[in-house]
C-alpha cells in the first residue's frame, strides 16, 4: 500500500513539471497567463550568458532575450543547458532556440537562423610572457577548447594546425579552459574573442590575445529546422530593437561601445 502512495506522489509530480517543458503557457506573478519563451544558453558563457554572484542567469545575449519576450508578450524562462547537449534539448521542445553565443558559420543548414547581430571571431588565448605569439607557435603544444564549439569546428576545419598541436583537450566549459591555463596545465585556448576580451578584462587574468585568428564568425539565434514562424517573430522584434536603439543600449552596458551588427 505504502509502494503505491509513493508512486502516485511520484506520478504527480511528474504531471506537475511536464507541462513546463517546451513553448506552454503559464500564469506570471500579476495572474495573466502567457505562452512561454524558453531560451537554451551555456551559463558559463560570459558576457552572453552566465550565473551572477547573487545566483540570477544574467549577460548580454539574455538581456536580448527578455526585451524580445517583453516584445512580444511572452513569459521568459531561461534554461541552462549542456552545450553538447543543445540539439537534443532543441529537437525534444525543451527549449524553443538557442541563444547564447551561438555561431552561424558552418551551421547554416542545421537549424532556422534569425538574421545575425554580432560579428565574432575564434582566437587564441595565453599566458601573458608565453613564448607563443603565431599559430605557427602552437606547434607541439597542449591547445584547450570548448567541446562542440565554433572553436572546436574551426579547429577540425584547419587540420594543417590542428595537426601540429601536441594535444587538443576538449573541456566542457571555457572557464574550465581558463583556469587550466592560468594553472599551466595547457599552453593555450582557443575560443570566441568576446567572451575571451570580456573574461581578461573583469577579471584581471594576465593573459593575452595573439593578432592571428583562427576564424571569423557571426552570432544568431538557432530555432529548431522549420520553426519560421517563431524565427520571424523574435526577428521583428530584434529588427525594431535595432531601429529605435534599445539593440545599442544593450550593447553599451555590456561592452562600453555598440558591437552589433542588425542595423
Amino acid at each position: 500500500m505504502k509502494l503505491k502512495k509513493i508512486f502516485a506522489a511520484v506520478m504527480a509530480c511528474a504531471m506537475l513539471v511536464m507541462p513546463l517543458a517546451g513553448c506552454q503557457t503559464g500564469t506570471n506573478a500579476s495572474g495573466e497567463e502567457k505562452e512561454k519563451f524558453v531560451v537554451g544558453f551555456d551559463s558559463e558563457f560570459p558576457p552572453m550568458g552566465f550565473m551572477d554572484d547573487d545566483g540570477s542567469y544574467v549577460g548580454f545575449d539574455l538581456d536580448l532575450a527578455a526585451e524580445v519576450a517583453k516584445r512580444l508578450d511572452y513569459e521568459l524562462v531561461l534554461q541552462p543547458i549542456a552545450w553538447d547537449a543543445k540539439d537534443q534539448e532543441l529537437a525534444s521542445g525543451n527549449i524553443d532556440c538557442i541563444w547564447n553565443g551561438f555561431t552561424i558559420s558552418g551551421r547554416e543548414d542545421s537549424y532556422t537562423w534569425s538574421e545575425p547581430y554580432m560579428a565574432n571571431a575564434q582566437v587564441v588565448v595565453v599566458n601573458n610572457g608565453s613564448s607563443v605569439s603565431t599559430l605557427a607557435d602552437l606547434a607541439g603544444l597542449t591547445v584547450a577548447v570548448q567541446k562542440d564549439s565554433s572553436g572546436l569546428a574551426a579547429l577540425e576545419e584547419n587540420e594543417d594546425l590542428t595537426s601540429t598541436f601536441g594535444e587538443l583537450i576538449q573541456e566542457d566549459s571555457y572557464l574550465n579552459a581558463l583556469m587550466d591555463l592560468e594553472a599551466g596545465n595547457v599552453d593555450a585556448i582557443v575560443m570566441d574573442e568576446i567572451v575571451a576580451r570580456y573574461e581578461i578584462s573583469t577579471s584581471g587574468k594576465d593573459m593575452i590575445i595573439l593578432d592571428e585568428t583562427v576564424a571569423t564568425e557571426e552570432y544568431g539565434v538557432g530555432f529548431l529546422l522549420g520553426n519560421e514562424e517563431l524565427r520571424d517573430q523574435v526577428q521583428g522584434a530584434l529588427d525594431e530593437m535595432a531601429a529605435d536603439g534599445t539593440l545599442a543600449e544593450i550593447s553599451n552596458k555590456w561592452f562600453g561601445e555598440d558591437i552589433t551588427i542588425l542595423k
